[in-house]
């Protein structure tokens, strides 16, 4: 891929949102089980950023396709600075413009004299060992591994493209009460936001793993209550995907609800619309309802984030539409102070 050059004669206007940076594997660490911290390097990351905490920054990860001979096959070329770019790389024959993934940044060190970021990969595979591009590209990186990675331009910070960057959903707004619940896939995401709250909030995150030896150490200045939730790993005693965490949700949350977090007029929420999650994708945010459908939030006059409590919850779809359910029409829980994303689906290729 390559990225657009750009002359300080040009409006900051112009900047394109999002880069293609080229980048190289500088370490791989095993984090538990289930978890595989791989550190990227690369001058180009200079660039990369969004002027403050990552919080729960989304990147794609360009995984090239294989030859014969297993070797890599060159990534295509395309204008990043183009708003067509997904379209276009959408058109290519999939053999050739290999697998795009999205991953959270877990951690950037980006004023490093190399600068660097981490992913944290979970290694999902079948019982036949059988993983997703990405989780098959991550099995075997190893130092000086080349890839690319598309990211946001910390030069858009600057122009009026800087509150269009759609890779942070994170906007408690004056919330000082919040929740954050997600299966191991939003772990990377919610490690990264705890260590960024400020000492006012409280509340509750919620962790579902694969097993008890994926839980991490984790801090946050807030006053947050952090447990992990362990499905188990051995056979015949698993419970099922996602149960455990809508277990501590409805326990945090109980109907009809914690003091302050309700609706004015009180009671049951409306039916949110029903999302098929095994075609569309379940990504609700308190920004896209204040942009779309304001009327269809229980405070129509408040903007999003106006309230005193917001929760954020991620992971396999069916578990965030049946959370997404209990909150908005069993507690009433205003739309606009919730974000639900599906991250994926079970039963669905993904990884």
């Amino acid at each position: 891929m390559k990225t657009r050059e750009h002359t300080a004669a040009e409006p900051m206007t112009t900047e394109p949102m999002t880069l293609a940076f080229d980048v190289t594997v500088t370490s791989v660490r095993e984090l538990s089980p289930n978890f595989r911290r791989i550190t990227f390097g690369g001058y180009s990351l200079r660039d990369f950023g969004v002027h403050g905490d990552t919080l729960d920054l989304r990147v794609k990860l360009m995984i090239p396709s294989l030859a014969e001979d297993g070797s890599a096959l060159p990534l295509p070329v395309f204008e990043m600075a183009s708003s067509s770019w997904y379209r276009e790389w959408l058109a290519m024959d999939p053999a050739v413009r290999g697998s795009m993934r999205t991953y959270t940044v877990r951690q950037a060190r980006l004023d490093a004299v190399y600068p660097e970021i981490d992913l944290d990969f979970v290694m999902h595979f079948d019982d036949r060992g059988n993983g997703g591009p990405a989780a098959n590209w991550a099995l075997n990186a190893k130092p000086g591994d080349a890839i690319t990675i598309i990211g946001p331009n910390n030069r858009a910070a600057h122009c009026i493209t800087a509150e269009t960057y759609s890779g942070i959903e994170w906007r408690p707004g004056l919330a000082q009460r919040i929740l954050l619940a997600g299966d191991e896939t939003a772990v990377p995401a919610i490690s990264a936001i705890l260590e960024s709250l400020p000492p006012y909030m409280s509340g509750h995150a919620f962790l579902e793993v694969p097993e008890a030896g994926d839980f991490q150490e984790l801090a946050s200045p807030a006053d947050i209550d952090i447990t992990w939730l362990a499905r188990g790993a051995a056979i015949g005693q698993s419970r099922p995907h996602g149960q455990l965490l809508q277990e501590a949700v409805r326990n945090a949350v109980p109907v009809p609800g914690w003091v302050g977090i309700k609706a004015a007029d009180g009671g049951a929420g409306p039916e949110p619309e029903d999302v098929n999650v095994d075609k569309d994708i379940l990504w609700e945010t308190p920004a896209r309802m204040e942009a779309s459908d304001i009327q269809a939030t229980r405070n129509p006059e408040k903007p999003a984030g106006a309230l005193p409590f917001y929760a954020w919850m991620a992971g396999e779809a069916g578990t965030i539409k049946d959370l997404r359910r209990y909150l908005v029409r069993d507690v009433g829980i205003d739309r606009k102070q919730v974000a639900f994303m599906g991250y994926w689906r079970q039963g669905k290729a993904e990884g």
